[in-house]
């Protein structure tokens, strides 16, 4: 079966695209680098040609709102007009546990958008969300910081391996099932404030984090369970100890 991967030369992408190839599906990982832009549309035809199924693992390059927003609706029309004219089965996409729940973040309205225009189309359609991957924490951190101050409000927090990811959109690739969602996260659950607190320890960074009920995800006030799935959702196995163990071998 040929499956093209939109964003296949990303994080998540070129695990999809690994993944898949070695279960021995015909797999074409399709981006900017490799020719195909689907802001512009170039590249698109010929890629989704004799596809059955197309999986949209992009990203918008900005995390500004009105970008995000630009990116998330011209790249999903286009992609699903494309897949309609290639004669396409079925329509992959890789979303946020909670973006529906989180209005205030401009970048989280984008992917509720991009959501839409998935779901009013009528192409068959999987949403994968997934929770915040191991590998941005640090850009999480990041996001709160000012100056050496870690603003954070100690909410639950379950975040999940990339590789983990990457298997649970592969998974839903060659499900047979259609027009549903599904969630994925981490076995583990986290205050949001205390992982931080350990992780600069861990990588010996001075900075103090302060728990702050009021403080802002990315633009967005949080509740108890704002960023943890739903009853239901696939729980991988990859707990946060041994990802940290595998990423210090690879370094």
């Amino acid at each position: 079966m040929k499956i093209v991967v939109i964003g296949g030369s990303g994080l998540i992408g070129s695990k999809v695209v690994a993944t898949l190839a070695a279960r021995g599906h015909e797999t074409v990982a399709a981006s900017p680098k490799t020719g195909v832009n689907t802001m512009t549309g170039e590249g698109l035809a010929g890629a989704l040609d004799g596809a059955a199924v197309a999986v949209d693992v992009s990203n918008s390059p900005s995390f500004e709102d009105a970008a995000a927003m630009e990116f998330f609706q011209t790249s999903t029309r286009n992609l699903l007009a494309a897949e309609a004219g290639a004669g396409v089965g079925r329509h992959v996409a890789l979303s946020i546990v909670g973006c529906d729940r989180l209005p205030d973040s401009g970048y989280l309205r984008a992917k509720v958008a991009q959501e839409k225009l998935i779901t009013d189309s009528a192409m068959p359609y999987t949403l994968v969300r997934a929770t915040q991957f191991f590998e941005f924490v640090p850009g999480v951190i990041d996001g709160a910081t000012d100056g050496n101050t870690v603003r954070l409000a100690p909410v639950l927090f379950q975040p999940i391996a990339a590789d983990d990811v990457a298997t649970a959109v592969a998974d839903a690739a060659i499900d047979t099932l259609t027009n549903h969602v599904v969630e994925v996260a981490g076995p583990e659950q986290f205050r949001l404030d205390e992982l931080a607190r350990s992780t600069l320890a861990d990588r010996q960074d001075s900075r103090e984090v302060v728990t702050d009920p009021a403080a802002r995800y990315f633009g967005a006030a949080l509740e108890e369970r704002s960023l943890v799935p739903l009853d239901g959702a696939h729980i991988a196995s990859t707990r946060l100890a041994d990802w940290s163990a595998q990423a210090t071998r690879k370094q």
